[in-house]
């Protein structure tokens, strides 16, 4: 079937598009995963995308001077389209606080150890 959109010299680039946007977007967006990648690995934790996803969650929140629950960290995502389930979420939470990454807030809302808070300053 043949559609218009795509492009008949063989290049991958829909017509009217600048090859720029796509080659330098997803680096700035790896560039910012990098530290959270380090941090997991300073942990002794394999990187997966619910944990980048999860930590980058509770950044923003820390950045805003805001604070998240286990509703609250899956509601961000929902709003950024990533369609994770509420146990998932909870369950990445629990594991990262078993392993010292974060910590539960007496409020009941997560936030960085002091300990991986200064990996990511460092880096």
């Amino acid at each position: 079937m043949y559609n218009s959109q795509l492009p008949t010299d063989g290049s991958n680039a829909p017509k009217g598009t600048s090859m720029e946007v796509g080659v330098y977007e997803p680096r700035i967006e790896r560039h910012g995963n990098e530290r959270i990648r380090s941090l997991l690995k300073s942990f002794g934790l394999r990187t997966s995308l619910i944990r980048l996803k999860v930590i980058d969650a509770l950044l923003s929140a820390a950045e805003s001077e805001r604070s998240l629950g286990v509703r609250g960290v899956h509601s961000h995502l929902l709003d950024l389209d990533i369609p994770l389930s509420f146990l998932s979420v909870r369950e990445v939470l629990k594991r990262l606080c078993s392993e010292g990454v974060i910590v539960l807030n007496p409020d009941k809302s997560y936030s960085l150890h002091p300990q991986a808070a200064a990996i990511l300053h460092r880096d």
